[in-house]
């Protein structure tokens, strides 16, 4: 395990995002190649759960498009993000809230965080 390790911290680089956690209202930019032009993209909604840790982490982002909920499952050190930007701190009381893709309309509506807690 800690040859794994080391590799990992000595050869994928660390990008800096913010911190965030379930509940969070997120805007991921990430590139797009498309033959050989390359575009940014961006991805708005909830993020459903963390999972991992260190070069392994992920996130789960969920945004409605139309009737249907569309899910992503973003690497945090993949090399076609390219920003993160927390829109909202939303407070809910579970790290993983999979109960979010059964509720519609104002169920569906997370309250905001105080600013200072964390």
């Amino acid at each position: 395990m800690d040859l794994i390790k080391y590799v990992q911290d000595k050869y994928i680089t660390k990008k800096e995002f913010p911190e965030f956690k379930a509940g969070d209202t997120l805007t991921v930019y990430y590139e797009i190649k498309e033959g050989n032009k390359t575009r940014t993209q961006f991805f708005k909604g909830v993020v459903i759960q963390l999972r991992g840790t260190g070069a392994t982490k992920t996130f789960t982002i969920r945004k409605m498009s139309g009737d249907v909920g569309v899910e992503r499952v973003f690497p945090i050190n993949m090399p076609a993000l390219q920003k993160i930007e927390v829109n909202r701190r939303g407070k809910v009381r579970r790290a993983r809230i999979y109960y979010f893709r059964d509720l519609r309309g104002k169920k569906a509506r997370i309250k905001d965080r105080a600013h200072g807690a964390k």
